[in-house]
């Protein structure tokens, strides 16, 4: 069974990110998809120090959730990473983590699906949104997406219940999400994966 690993980047376990996982979660199971979802925001997770030691361990060198996390999202065929928007950008404990996370794991993203979600009172929703799914095309991740900006507006989960067309926009994120899982299973069946090409690497290393 194809499976969605959520990873939740909001200290608040029943907040208003957790009300939009959750609406995609019960989407998932009617779509036949397993999901798993992380609470990783109440976890103190430091940010990479560049020290290089994941590339000669295959882990990262801080041995916590995100070494914990990474077997998870190896075997995972689709993504979710949600936060609430703070001063304009995604949670900092969430991005500590994905930085991590994407850089210490040597195994390929390719071709699994990654979706953003984001919740605020206001503003910077979108600036949030554009941040996390960086994290996705970088890494060769087809992105999900919905019919409105992956997006859920409220103080509290009781305000995000009223937002009917933030939790439609959820639903409808799950089952485009579902569909894409499943025609990228079988296409690769039939064509197999896209080929990926990794000779070049620009540095300018004479200085020209």
């Amino acid at each position: 069974m194809a499976k969605v690993l959520l990873l939740n980047g909001s200290p608040h376990v029943k907040g208003c990110t957790a009300r939009a996982l959750e609406e995609m979660i019960k989407t998932f199971k009617a779509e036949g998809i397993e999901t798993e979802l992380v609470q990783v925001g109440i976890k103190p997770v430091r940010g990479c120090i560049a020290c290089g030691s994941c590339s000669k361990t295959g882990k990262c060198v801080f041995d916590d959730i995100v070494n914990e996390v990474a077997p998870k999202f190896e075997a995972a065929d689709g993504l979710v990473l949600g936060s609430p928007v703070y001063y304009g950008s995604p949670n900092g404990n969430l991005l500590s983590f994905a930085d991590r996370l994407f850089y210490s794991t040597g195994f390929s993203k390719h071709m699994k699906v990654g979706a953003a979600v984001v919740s605020c009172r206001r503003g910077g929703n979108t600036a949030s949104f554009d941040v996390l799914n960086k994290y996705f095309t970088i890494s060769g991740m087809p992105v999900a997406s919905s019919t409105y900006w992956n997006q859920v507006h409220g103080f509290s989960a009781e305000d995000v219940e009223k937002d009917l067309e933030g939790l439609q926009v959820m639903r409808n994120l799950a089952r485009n999400m579902s569909f894409m899982i499943k025609a990228i299973a079988d296409a690769k069946e039939k064509y197999g994966y896209p080929l990926v090409e990794r000779s070049a690497f620009t540095s300018f290393p004479d200085g020209k």
